[in-house]
């Protein structure tokens, strides 16, 4: 599959000024909520996501995402591996396991986000998981913004700002290695635009 492509076809890779999530400013931002709209799309994507999965041999019970924009891909990866599905969500800043949602001792959990950036909340719903005596079996995602390692993939790559657990696997369908600036450093702000938070104005 050509997922950049695809992402481009959906109108779900934006050019413009971003401010992104881990404070850094980028000229392009992923947009998954509009590739996954479209419920074939997303079902033949989690289909692709779950063959690499399996292929790897990684045994998984149940699937969990942080909200909100890992639970589509999540609930669809998790159909597709035929797993229970769960999520998290932030109260009050501080990711919670919420809604009657348990977790077994020693179930094998997989971490599934739209996209993995620097990792920082599939890893917060990771801790929450291990803390309720859950095995992380590894974390996957449709698309990887390059800051972290691949499976089998970027692993001679430093990667300093990743915050996952890099002994376990990262799944992707695809990696996309975008310029990031830090916001002092920015040359589309010296060039005075001001970057958007993605999800504002229609993004």
């Amino acid at each position: 599959m050509d997922i950049a492509q695809i992402y481009k076809d959906s109108g779900a890779l934006l050019k413009g000024h971003f401010l992104l999530s881990s404070g850094k400013h980028s000229p392009f931002y992923l947009q998954s909520a509009k590739v996954l709209e479209n419920p074939k799309v997303a079902n033949a994507l989690a289909y692709e996501l779950a063959l690499q999965i399996h292929n790897a041999g990684v045994a998984v019970d149940c699937v969990c995402s942080p909200a909100l924009g890992g639970i589509l891909a999540g609930y669809e990866l998790a159909r597709s591996l035929s797993v229970r599905f769960i999520f998290t969500e932030r109260v009050e800043g501080v990711m919670t396991l919420r809604r009657g949602f348990e977790v077994k001792p020693k179930e094998k959990i997989l971490i599934c986000e739209d996209i993995i950036t620097t990792g920082g909340s599939a890893m917060e719903s990771a801790k929450i998981m291990k803390a309720l005596g859950a095995e992380i079996v590894g974390f996957a995602a449709l698309a990887n913004r390059g800051i972290c390692n691949r499976f089998n993939v970027l692993r001679n790559v430093e990667t300093p700002d990743c915050r996952l657990d890099e002994s376990l696997p990262l799944f992707a369908l695809e990696d996309f290695v975008f310029e990031t600036y830090e916001a002092r450093n920015c040359p589309l702000c010296k060039q005075g635009s001001k970057a958007i938070k993605p999800g504002s104005r229609g993004n």
